[in-house]
């Protein structure tokens, strides 16, 4: 088997993972029988799981709203860090509009955020 074919297979997989995560663990050598076993079913299971449950990017509201959650911000508490208009951010919040690439560059600087998710990457 070079891959998991199907739900039958892919839950035996997982089943046997559970069993192996029981006698494996990080003083077992690499060399080890179940050592081995559990890192070829896990990438097997791991490229079924890419396959049948991709998982997309996320948006840049999305982010943003992650974002401003983590740090308790409002709407109108985020205009005012980025010093950009509060319909501006409500557009952007909306995914009705883009930043600028300033702003862009100011919201990667204040909120942590990777460029490339900003400017679509």
């Amino acid at each position: 088997m070079t891959r998991i074919e199907n739900d039958k297979q892919y839950e035996a997989a997982m089943t046997r993972i559970e069993q192996l995560l029981k006698v494996v663990n990080d003083d077992t050598p690499e060399d080890d029988i179940n050592s081995v076993e559990l890192v070829l079913l896990s990438g097997l299971v791991a490229d079924y799981e890419d396959l049948k449950y991709p998982i997309d990017k996320p948006t840049l509201p999305e982010v943003l709203k992650l974002r401003m959650f983590e740090m308790g911000l409002t709407q109108s508490e985020l205009a005012a860090m980025l010093d950009m208009n509060q319909s501006k951010i409500s557009e952007i919040l909306a995914g009705k509009s883009e930043p600028t690439l300033r702003q862009a560059r100011r919201m990667a600087q204040s909120l942590s955020i990777s460029p490339a998710i900003l400017i679509g990457l």
